[in-house]
């Protein structure tokens, strides 16, 4: 594995601005947003917004990825993310929620999730996960997605294409009729193949006109998530696959999580819709 050190908070900059035409969600200047109550099944209005909101945020995690390259900062992807959905009418879900003070997560290396962007330089050999949700038309849509900077080592490399190809297959395991659990049986069972880690106490969820909704899809085989898959269900699958460990430490920030091992980690990312037949990805450019 690459020697990089290990990474250590940098400074933030001040809090963008989101003009004031654009709709906020509920919990913006809230400590925590209000419990969702509503369906799992959503209408075909608000899957069509879904779409709308999931295509933007795949298009905002696009423009900032192209960014990415040693010596760039994390706050540079921030604001090119930032800009692009407020370009497009749509608020940056993270800012804002429950406190969170940037409008994507950027987590390198060893950070499995909820990296806070600031001024950490990006270096050549980093893995760099983007997590981005935009919110539109009353609805979310999130993705992420892990990139390589600059010259990556074979065992970074060989996990980022293996933690997409778990979102693929776990994807294609979405059927009407099957409980949730088949979703982690498929990840857990092919990152075991490799010896990988799956994180298990960070999961897709939910989203709809809530950013988590309270549905919970673990990406290991849990005996508990046995609710049955229908047509119209809306949730994010989002496996965390590591080099080591699935344990984890978190920074004294309350959101940045790190390996308790220090390996590295690699994440991906899409927002769902479960058809008759399977599952639609509605975070595509």
């Amino acid at each position: 594995m690459s020697g990089q050190s290990l990474l250590v908070p940098g400074e933030l900059s001040p809090v963008r601005s989101v003009p004031g035409n654009i709709r906020r969600p509920e919990y913006v200047g809230k400590p925590a947003p209000t419990p969702y109550t509503g369906p799992e099944v959503q209408s075909a209005e608000t899957i069509e917004a879904m779409r709308t909101a999931g295509r933007i945020a795949a298009q905002a995690m696009e423009e900032a990825a192209k960014l990415i390259a040693p010596g760039v900062t994390t706050d540079e992807l921030d604001r090119v993310a930032h800009e692009y959905m407020c370009d497009h009418g749509a608020y940056p879900s993270t800012l804002g929620y429950r406190g969170f003070p940037k409008s994507l997560c950027s987590s390198v290396n060893e950070v499995i999730c909820h990296g806070i962007p600031d001024s950490t330089v990006l270096r050549d050999g980093d893995i760099v996960n983007l997590d981005v949700t935009a919110y539109i038309g009353g609805v979310h849509g999130d993705n992420n997605a892990t990139y390589l900077c600059g010259e990556v080592d074979e065992e970074s490399r060989l996990l980022v294409e293996r933690t997409r190809e778990a979102l693929n297959r776990a994807i294609k395991a979405v059927k009407p009729g099957r409980q949730i659990n088949i979703i982690g049986r498929v990840i857990e069972s092919y990152a075991k193949r490799f010896g990988y880690g799956v994180v298990r106490d960070f999961t897709g969820h939910g989203i709809n006109s809530s950013f988590h909704s309270g549905l919970i899809i673990p990406h290991y085989d849990s005996p508990h998530a046995t609710t049955v898959i229908e047509p119209g269900m809306t949730f994010t699958i989002e496996p965390m696959l590591t080099l080591g460990t699935h344990e984890y430490d978190m920074w004294a920030d309350g959101w940045t999580v790190v390996t308790k091992d220090r390996k590295r980690t690699a994440q991906f990312e899409h927002t769902l819709v479960v058809t008759d037949s399977g599952a639609e990805i509605l975070t595509l450019p």
